[in-house]
Formats: structure tokens, sequence, C-alpha cells
């Protein structure tokens, strides 16, 4: 992909016509139907992107150091297309235990770049959750979030909590983020809170079953039904009769 430069601007930049030339007209024009919000894509489908990445994170390594990508990536996360921020992802995943504060920071920044769930999703769920569970201070940060009018950053006080919980922590900070949010409207906020009970449950159903007993009443149907997924049948019952 990128030729030899000393530059992150233009290498991203080499990055993007690739992007551009890349990807599938008729996929990108199936892409919006997955999106309530208006999404411009150039119709790469998950797998090929993140194969196509990978192999430009080896080349940009073996020229450049971590910080070099880093740069990289977030000049392709301030871009329009769904492939830029996803690119940009994809470029640093799994790379978490190398990166400190100040990553983290930049990426609690690029969450006012968000333009759909997805970008959001993989930033939040691949970068900024494995971080939040490495470091659990962090945690405080994720509250900050919840509080505000912002919806993605309402989301991900949830998603950023995933990661953490798969290792059955974070149950108070669960019960009590989720005890601050059970009341919001907005589509997007039930959907992430409902992914990271479902998670809750699945890892702790022993402690879980009883909070969400316990809230049955008063959660939003939405997250109620997301979060008992991977329950037994009978369980589920129990929890979603006259919720």
């Amino acid at each position: 992909m990128p030729e030899r430069k000393n530059n992150p601007f233009t290498v991203a930049a080499q990055i993007r016509r690739a992007l551009r030339h890349g990807g599938s007209a008729e996929h990108a024009t199936g892409v919006q139907w997955f999106f309530k919000e208006e999404v411009k894509s150039h119709g790469w489908y998950t797998a090929d992107l993140r194969r196509a990445v990978r192999q430009c994170r080896r080349e940009i390594l073996r020229e450049f150091d971590l910080d070099f990508l880093v740069r990289v990536a977030d000049e392709l996360f301030s871009g329009s297309m769904l492939e830029e921020k996803i690119a940009a992802v994809f470029l640093l995943e799994k790379l978490d235990a190398q990166f400190g504060d100040r990553e983290f920071r930049m990426f609690e920044a690029w969450l006012d770049r968000i333009s759909s769930w997805a970008d959001h999703d993989g930033l939040v769920h691949y970068l900024i959750a494995p971080m939040v569970a490495a470091k659990p201070a962090r945690v405080k940060d994720v509250f900050g979030w919840a509080k505000s009018p912002n919806r993605w950053h309402r989301r991900a006080a949830c998603v950023a909590l995933i990661q953490g919980t798969r290792k059955k922590r974070f149950l108070p900070q669960i019960k009590t983020l989720s005890n601050s949010l059970l009341a919001d409207q907005d589509d997007m906020v039930q959907k992430g809170l409902g992914w990271l009970l479902r998670e809750t449950a699945k890892y702790d159903p022993k402690r879980t079953v009883p909070y969400l007993t316990k809230i049955r009443a008063r959660a939003p149907r939405l997250v109620l039904r997301t979060a008992c997924e991977t329950l037994s049948a009978t369980t589920r019952k129990k929890i979603l009769v006259r919720a």
C-alpha cells in the first residue's frame, strides 16, 4: 500500500486512495441499509478491509515506529468515509498493551468524530475497552461519558466495559451505570446497554440474573430482551414475564 514516506499525513492520503479504489460500488449502495444515519462508504467488506489494513500496518512498522502508526490512524479517523475510520481501528487493534494514557486520551477525543454505530463500536470495543479492562482507574472516565448529551458518548460508556465484564470485573460499576441509563430513550444507548448486560449475564449469570430481575419493571424492553439473550429459556422467561 503506502510508499516509503516520512510524513503520516502522506501515508494516510495513500491509504485513502487505496480505500477509494478497492471497494465495491454495489456493496456501497447496500451499506446504507444498515444505518439510520447517512453513511458514506466505499463498499469494502470487513474481512477484505481488515486483511488489507493489516498488510499496510506491517509495511508501515517496517519503516516507522508505533507513534508514527498512531498518527496515521489519527489522521484516518478524521475522515468522512466509513472505511477510513474502520481502517484507523484496524491499524491499531490488538496493540493496546503498548498504549498508555496519551493514546487513551486520543481515542477518547475520537468519540467526537463518530458518525455511526459501526465506527463507534470499532473504536470503543477494540481500542478503548481493552484499555479500560487493563487499567480499572479509567472507569471514572466512563461515568463521565454516561452524562454526556452526545448519544455516542453514552453508548461508549456501555461498550467500554464489555471487555472487562468478560473477565468478571466491574459488576458494581456496571450496575451503577445501568441504573443511570435505564431511563435513556435513545435506541443506540439502549442497544449498547443491552449488549453490556448480555455479556455480563453470559460470563457471570449467578450475580447478574438477580439484578436483571430487580430492574425488569423499569428497564426498557429492548435492553431487557437483549440482556437475556444468552440465558436459558426458563430464566429468560422468568425475567421477561410482565416486563
